[in-house]
């Protein structure tokens, strides 16, 4: 009975996989029609520390082929290390574009959005890009997203986003666990409305929008700050778009602890997004279900047969999503590690489920089962 229930999940994990995948290949070629106007736009930026190519990353939205924007480069610490990068950048394209926003305050509950309030207080459009600080972009990305939120009945416009720059052993993985992982799942729940994403790593709002939800200072006590805003869109009637669009997510793990904790983080984030979800993920781990089935029959011939096929299967259509969906060479390259990934995500999995604090930025939170943060600092 055991091994038929394996062979089920193997089964039904694969088949789900392969239908994320193929229904991605049709998705990503949708083309969006072209916005009637550019509305002037301002995106906010938050900082916390010197990471991997941040001026690279700076730049890359400061040189946006847009005819107005603005956009605020925001910091929590008077003497963090990114503010020499934010000097330059202001230097270069000037303080019409460029503002500043340097605070003095130690991140108490969720450090993003206590950063993205300072910023939002520069701000002087009403149409706001949200932009993490290891996003890099192309200079038409604004023209592809902002003047989408000034659809009737759009509440905030979404990209997806591809890990890149993976140097290190870890990074690799983590480029794997977002590319050949979660993206996929993500489109399929967009195709089929499963799920309303709103993806804070790259998004367009109005701020009318953002002022109906209770504005980011409603959001300041939420663990999983996206997920929020995206359900309280849709609980204000309007829609979520997830255009066809990706922009890049520079990978910056030095250490392998870092992946260790972010590898949590994620799956915390997961958890108390949606409970029954999360256990979801769990079923869906159709390599490591096959490698239990093949323990549980001592790796006789017909096991191993199953093993084989699953990881074949999942190496084939992660392969085309990589190479069709995101044009991911770097992720190709890393291809071999992604059964190994399958197996230690159990574990960050299992750690996630019993943890009742996480990590941010090197600071610690509680959280409630809720998914409230209650201390932070």
């Amino acid at each position: 009975m055991f091994q038929q229930i394996l062979l089920v999940l193997i089964v039904a994990g694969g088949v789900f996989y392969a239908a994320s995948v193929i229904g991605a290949l049709f998705w990503i070629r949708r083309r969006e029609p072209e916005p009637d106007s550019l509305p002037p736009v301002t995106v906010l930026k938050p900082l916390y520390g010197l990471e991997k190519e941040l001026a690279e990353n700076l730049r890359s939205i400061c040189a946006q082929t847009y005819p107005e924007f603005q956009v605020v480069l925001s910091v929590q610490r008077a003497d963090d290390p990114a503010i020499p990068l934010m000097r330059a950048a202001a230097a270069e394209f000037g303080s019409q574009r460029v503002t500043l926003s340097i605070a003095d305050q130690t991140p108490r509950l969720n450090g993003k959005v206590e950063n993205l309030m300072n910023a939002l207080a520069q701000a002087r459009h009403d149409v706001i890009v949200i932009s993490d600080s290891d996003v890099r972009v192309l200079p038409d990305y604004l023209r592809r997203l902002a003047p989408r939120a000034m659809g009737t009945g759009v509440g905030s416009v979404c990209t997806l986003y591809r890990a890149s720059r993976a140097e290190r052993l870890q990074e690799k993985l983590e480029l794997l666990t977002i590319n050949a992982d979660y993206l996929p799942y993500v489109i399929f729940a967009t195709m089929t409305h499963a799920a309303n994403f709103c993806l804070g790593a790259s998004t367009a709002l109005r701020r009318s929008v953002l002022d109906r939800i209770g504005g980011f200072e409603s959001l300041r006590n939420t663990m999983v700050e996206d997920a929020e805003m995206g359900r309280r869109i849709a609980a204000a009637g309007f829609s979520t778009l997830v255009v066809p669009e990706i922009v890049e997510l520079v990978v910056d793990l030095p250490h392998w602890r870092d992946w260790w904790v972010h590898q949590v983080y994620w799956d915390q984030n997961a958890r108390y997004v949606h409970l029954p979800g999360y256990f979801g993920l769990l079923a869906l781990k159709f390599v490591p279900w096959a490698f239990l089935f093949a323990i549980s029959a001592l790796f006789s011939p017909a096991s191993l047969a199953v093993l084989g096929g699953a990881i074949a299967a999942r190496l084939v259509f992660g392969a085309l999503f990589l190479r069709f969906v995101l044009r991911d060479r770097d992720g190709l390259r890393a291809l071999w590690l992604l059964p190994l990934r399958d197996v230690l995500s159990v574990f960050h999995w299992l750690a996630a489920l019993v943890r009742g604090s996480f990590e941010r930025r090197g600071i610690r939170f509680g959280v409630t089962r809720e998914g409230q943060v209650i201390s932070g600092g």
